[in-house]
């Protein structure tokens, strides 16, 4: 599938007006895949104009290009416990299934969200199964924006990828 094929897959679940990634190059290092995205936002799907990125846009921002990271990574075989999965995999789990345990976020500086920059990067994903429990993906996600202005935000995400093959 190519890129502009695979980012419309992803974004398929997003009503057309909340589609703010516009393009994403994929790399693994050391086992490890990362994403370097850009976005566009050209109106809040939800509020008046802030004039600045806001905490409900970098996270769907961050689903987007997390999205993309983990859908990438299984067409491409890229980094570890996706390995089984196929791209039908993904699309069956990518709503009911990935969830985010814990999203923290720190604005540095405002971000302009006409047109910024974002990367992400699995910095672990562990295959667990606790006792009694049905096993799932943990995986540990490291993320930031940035804008031509010196706007500036990062964070830090949990991920669960439960009833996973």
């Amino acid at each position: 599938m190519t890129h502009d094929a695979l980012l419309a897959h992803v974004l398929t679940p997003y009503k057309d007006h909340c589609r703010y990634l516009r393009s994403a190059v994929v790399t693994e290092t050391a086992g490890r895949a990362s994403a370097r995205c850009e976005f566009a936002i050209a109106e809040s799907c939800y509020i008046d104009d802030t004039g600045h990125l806001n905490s409900v846009e970098v996270n769907i921002c961050y689903n987007q290009m997390m999205y993309y990271l983990v859908a990438k990574s299984v067409q491409e075989g890229l980094g570890t416990g996706f390995e089984s999965w196929t791209l039908d995999d993904f699309r069956k789990h990518q709503l009911p299934d990935i969830l985010i345990a814990r999203f923290a976020a720190s604005f540095r500086r405002p971000v302009n969200p006409r047109e910024f920059s974002g990367e992400m990067e699995f910095r672990s994903v562990t295959r667990r199964a606790p006792a009694g429990g049905s096993p799932f993906l943990h995986a540990d996600t490291a993320f930031r924006y940035w804008d031509a202005e010196s706007g500036r935000c990062d964070g830090e995400a949990t991920l669960a990828f439960v009833n996973v093959p």
